[in-house]
C-alpha cells in the first residue's frame, strides 16, 4: 500500500513540476525561434560590446528585464551562442534571468512580508556569483563548449515574411522536442527524489551555519522550484534555518537544480557543466557564508 502511495505522491510531484516549468519552456523556445530566423549574426556583433566587461555588463542588464525560469532560459542561451554571443555572456545572461528579474525580486519580497532585506540579500548575492562565474569562465574556456558545434546558418533575405514566421515555428517546435526530453527526465529525477527522500533527514544535519547552507542549497537543487515561486517556500524555513541558509536556498536554487541540469548536460559539453554546477555551488555557499549572518 505505501508503494502505491509513493507513486502516487511522484506522479503528482512529476506533474506538478512540469506544469510549472512548460510554459516557461514554450516562451523560451518561442523566443530561440525568433533568434534564429529574425537576428543574424551581424546584428549580434553589433549590439554585444567587444569588451569581454561590458559585454556581461549588457547580458546581465538584459537578463533583469529578461522573464524566464531557469530552464526556459537554456534553449535561448544555446541559441545566442551559435549566433556568436561570448560564452562567458551568455552564462552570464543565463544565471541573472531567472533570479534577477522584476518578478522574482518581488515574489521575494512578497513572500518575507515586505522585507526588503531578503530582496537585496538575495539580488546581491546572485550579482556577485554571476559576475564571479563569468569571470572565471572567460579565462578558462576558449571555445562555445556547445555540445553540437555544427550551428546551421538561416539565410534571411532568401526568405518571405510568410516563410520567416514558419521557419521561426518549425524551429520552436524542433527545439521544444530538443529539450523537452531533457525536462521530462529532469522532472521525473526530482519527483523520484523529493518523494523517497525524506526531508527530515536533511533538516536534521542543518542546524550549523555551514552546514545549514548546504542543506538548503540541496534542499533547492532537489525540490528543482520555479525562482518566481521559490521565495514561497524558502519563507517557511525561517523558524529553523538562518537568514544566510535561506539565501543561499534562494540562490542556487535559482541557478541549478535536477531539471535544468540535464538540459544542460543536453546542450553543453559535459566537463563545462559540471566545473559551472562546482563554481557556482562554491560561489553561493561562500558569499552567503561570508556576508549574511
Amino acid at each position: 500500500m505505501m508503494n502505491v502511495q509513493a507513486l502516487l505522491q511522484m506522479n503528482t510531484i512529476f506533474i506538478s513540476i512540469l506544469i510549472e516549468s512548460l510554459p516557461f519552456i514554450l516562451l523560451g523556445v518561442l523566443i530561440s525561434g525568433i533568434i534564429q530566423i529574425f537576428v543574424s549574426e551581424e546584428m549580434i556583433a553589433k549590439i554585444i560590446p567587444k569588451n569581454p566587461i561590458l559585454s556581461v555588463l549588457s547580458a546581465i542588464g538584459a537578463g533583469i528585464f529578461f522573464l524566464a525560469c531557469e530552464c526556459g532560459i537554456v534553449p535561448i542561451t544555446r541559441r545566442l551562442i551559435a549566433k556568436g554571443v561570448p560564452l562567458s555572456a551568455a552564462i552570464a545572461f543565463m544565471l541573472s534571468a531567472p533570479i534577477l528579474n522584476p518578478i522574482v525580486l518581488f515574489s521575494t519580497y512578497i513572500a518575507f512580508g515586505n522585507d526588503w532585506s531578503m530582496v537585496f540579500y538575495r539580488g546581491g548575492t546572485a550579482l556577485l556569483v554571476v559576475l564571479l562565474i563569468a569571470f572565471i569562465i572567460s579565462f578558462q574556456f576558449k571555445t562555445n563548449q556547445l555540445k553540437t558545434e555544427h550551428i546551421v546558418h538561416t539565410h534571411q533575405h532568401s526568405l518571405t515574411v510568410k516563410g520567416k514566421i514558419t521557419g521561426m515555428f518549425k524551429h520552436s517546435i524542433e527545439e521544444f522536442f530538443s529539450v523537452g526530453k531533457y525536462l521530462i527526465i529532469g522532472a521525473l529525477l526530482a519527483a523520484a527524489i523529493q518523494t523517497f527522500l525524506k526531508t527530515s533527514v536533511l533538516l536534521d544535519i542543518g542546524h550549523g551555519n555551514l552546514s545549514g547552507n548546504v542543506v538548503m542549497m540541496a534542499l533547492s537543487y532537489v525540490m528543482s522550484l520555479c525562482s518566481q515561486a521559490d521565495a514561497f517556500v524558502a519563507s517557511s524555513f525561517r523558524s529553523t534555518f538562518s537568514p544566510s541558509s535561506l539565501v543561499a536556498f534562494l540562490v542556487f536554487g535559482a541557478m541549478f537544480d535536477i531539471k535544468n541540469t540535464i538540459m544542460l548536460l543536453g546542450t553543453f559539453k559535459t566537463k563545462f557543466v559540471l566545473c559551472l554546477l562546482a563554481y557556482i555551488f562554491i560561489g553561493v555557499l561562500g558569499l552567503t557564508l561570508l556576508f549574511i549572518s
